[in-house]
């Protein structure tokens, strides 16, 4: 297992498949790694789940606050990071909470 720390996200290749990096390495447990990218909605449930079970999380917005206003608040997306000691966990969680939506 691989990841990538400008992508964030694990891999079994050497190489990230998103940006190409080579310079990935073996994953530490505090690293956060990407688990889903869902609308303002989807991820503000899984969230409130996350919270319940007491595990870490970061929430980034993709569009950021200017645009999501502009554009209007139900077309905003976030990315929901976890630590790598947790990931397995939260994506079984992902799939109980919001079966179908994992990206």
């Amino acid at each position: 297992m691989y990841y990538c720390e400008h992508c964030c996200r694990t891999f079994q290749q050497d190489r990230c498949p998103l940006c190409g990096s080579k310079k990935a390495r073996p994953p530490r447990p505090e690293d956060f790694c990407f688990l889903t990218e869902q609308k303002q909605i989807w991820a503000g449930l899984l969230e409130d789940v996350l919270k319940q079970r007491n595990m870490a999380y970061l929430a980034q917005p993709v569009l950021g606050a200017a645009l999501a206003f502009s554009v209007g608040q139900g077309l905003e997306r976030y990315r929901i990071y976890v630590p790598y000691a947790c990931l397995e966990e939260a994506e079984e969680l992902l799939e109980e909470v919001l079966p179908g939506k994992a990206d």
